[in-house]
C-alpha cells in the first residue's frame, strides 16, 4: 500500500557578480499539495543555472553556467537529498542546457559561446567521465552583430523516440538535427531547418504526437511551429506567431516553452513583458492565441508544470521568486495563484516524488 506522497523542488540559481545574481546555488524544497515551500538542503556552488535528472531519476546533474563544467549527484531515495559525486569539463564555454540519451549512457551539453555539443559518458555509479566527443557548429550567423556573432546552441533536446536530437542555434537562426551513435557517442547531422532571420531560436518542445515541435525565439518573442518526422528527423517550419499582446511596446526576450501533457495547448515565457503567453493546438499543429498572463514576477527564464497538468511554477531570475498559475484544462487559460517563494535569481526547476510505502 502506498503512503502520502512527498514531493520535493530542486531550484537552481544563477550565483555570480558577473550576473548581478543573488543566488546562493543549488536548492532543495519539499513541495506541499497546498503548494507551501520547506527548506530541505543548500548546496552552495557556481551558477547551477540548469538542470536534468538521468533516465532513472536516481541522479541530477547541473551544468555550471558561463563555466565549463557540469556536475553530478545521486539522490536520497527516502529524503531527495543530494550527494556530490563529481564534476567534469564541457571542453566549452557557457554550458547551458543538457540531456541524457535513452540508454543513459551518454550526456549531452551545449556549450553556448564555444558553438559546441559534449558528449560524456555516464559511469555506472552516476559519475561523469571526460568528454568522449565535441561537435563544432558552424554556419551563417543571423544578422544581429551583438546577438548573433557566431553559433549559439542553446539546448540539446531528444525527440520522443528518442532517435533525434534538435539543437535550436540562437546565432545561425537555424534548428538542427542530430543523431548519436550509440556505441562511440558521435553525433551526426542529419538535418535542419532556418528560422525566421534575427528569431534567435532558443529552447524547442516535441508534442507527445511525435510529429510536431514548437520553438520559442528569444530575439523577437515568437513561437514557431514545425512538421517533425520522426522516421527521418527531418523538420520545418510551418507557422509563427508572436507571443506578445499586440498592446506591448517595450524590448522582451522569449525565454521558454511547454506543451501541456495531453498536447492541446503551447505555453511561452517572456522576460521584459514578463508574462506567459498560451496557445491552442488544432488537430492540424497550428497555433491560436488565447492571451497571455503576468507572472508577478520579473524575468521568467524559466517555467514547469507539475505533472498533474494544473499547476505552473514560473522563476523569476530578476524579482527572486517562484510564483504560481493555475492551469485551466478545459480552456488552456492561467490564473494566479497566493503561493509565492523568496529565492535569489532562480533559472531551473526540476520535481520528483517520493514514495513512501
Amino acid at each position: 500500500m502506498t503512503g502520502e506522497r512527498t514531493r520535493i523542488a530542486y531550484v537552481g540559481a544563477r550565483t555570480t557578480r558577473a550576473r548581478n545574481a543573488r543566488g546562493n546555488g543549488l536548492n532543495v524544497y519539499r513541495l506541499a499539495q497546498d503548494l507551501s515551500w520547506e527548506h530541505r538542503q543548500l548546496l552552495e556552488m557556481e551558477n547551477p543555472s540548469f538542470l536534468a535528472f538521468d533516465r532513472t531519476g536516481h541522479f541530477l546533474y547541473t551544468v555550471h553556467g558561463d563555466s565549463d563544467r557540469v556536475s553530478a549527484f545521486s539522490i536520497d531515495p527516502a529524503s531527495g537529498h543530494l550527494t556530490f559525486l563529481n564534476k567534469q569539463s564541457t571542453e566549452g564555454r557557457n554550458p547551458v542546457h543538457l540531456s541524457f540519451d535513452p540508454s543513459n549512457r551518454f550526456l549531452i551539453v551545449a556549450n553556448h559561446v564555444t558553438s559546441t555539443l559534449a558528449v560524456l559518458r555516464r559511469q555506472e555509479d552516476g559519475r561523469l567521465g571526460s568528454v568522449e566527443s565535441l561537435t563544432t557548429i558552424e554556419g551563417e550567423v543571423g544578422p544581429h552583430r551583438v546577438e548573433q556573432p557566431f553559433a549559439k546552441p542553446h539546448q540539446v533536446e531528444f525527440d520522443p523516440s528518442g532517435n533525434w536530437i534538435a539543437v535550436p542555434d540562437k546565432g545561425l537562426d537555424k534548428i538542427l538535427v542530430y543523431h548519436l551513435d550509440p556505441a562511440s557517442g558521435m553525433l551526426t547531422e542529419v538535418a535542419s531547418c532556418h528560422s525566421r532571420e534575427g528569431a534567435g531560436p532558443r529552447h524547442i518542445v516535441f508534442h507527445p504526437r511525435g510529429r510536431l515541435a514548437y520553438v520559442i525565439n528569444e530575439l523577437d518573442s515568437t513561437v514557431a511551429a514545425h512538421r517533425f518526422d520522426p522516421a527521418t528527423g527531418s523538420i520545418e517550419p510551418f507557422q509563427i506567431l508572436s507571443s506578445l499582446a499586440d498592446s506591448f511596446t517595450g524590448n522582451s526576450r522569449g525565454a521558454e516553452i511547454a506543451v501541456s501533457a495531453d498536447g492541446r495547448f503551447v505555453y511561452a515565457s517572456n522576460r521584459g513583458s514578463d508574462t506567459i503567453a498560451a496557445f491552442s493546438i488544432g488537430e492540424d499543429g497550428r497555433m491560436t492565441p488565447l492571451g497571455s498572463w503576468a507572472t508577478a514576477g520579473r524575468t521568467p527564464r524559466f517555467f514547469a508544470m507539475l505533472p498533474e497538468g494544473r499547476t505552473l511554477l514560473v522563476a523569476n531570475e530578476d524579482s527572486d521568486t517562484i510564483t504560481a498559475c493555475s492551469i485551466d484544462k478545459a480552456t488552456g487559460h492561467l490564473s494566479r495563484i497566493s503561493s509565492t517563494l523568496a529565492v535569489g535569481s532562480p533559472v531551473c526547476i526540476l520535481f520528483k516524488d517520493l514514495d513512501h510505502t
